[in-house]
């Protein structure tokens, strides 16, 4: 999963696929703990794509408070510097 395609999801959409990647990272870890495991770099993978998501929720998180702060920052005129 690349990275636009992360950021064309909705935040709620971003928390169910965060969850669907950790119920498979979880079956991927008992294949390979079980030694039925073929494709090893799926590992890696999932792990990337679970860091992207989680990464994109944060940025998301970032530019909300930074909104919240500049709406509420009290705003100064050249009148009140002089």
């Amino acid at each position: 999963m690349k990275a636009i395609e992360v950021r064309d999801l909705e935040s709620d959409e971003l928390h169910v696929r965060i969850g669907e990647l950790k119920e498979e990272l979880f079956n991927l870890r008992f294949q390979l703990a079980t030694g039925q495991l073929d494709n090893h770099g799926r590992i890696k993978a999932v792990k990337r794509d679970i860091a992207r998501c989680r990464t994109i929720l944060r940025e998301r998180d970032y530019q909300a408070v930074a909104q919240v702060v500049t709406e509420t920052a009290p705003q100064s005129t050249e009148d009140e510097e002089e």
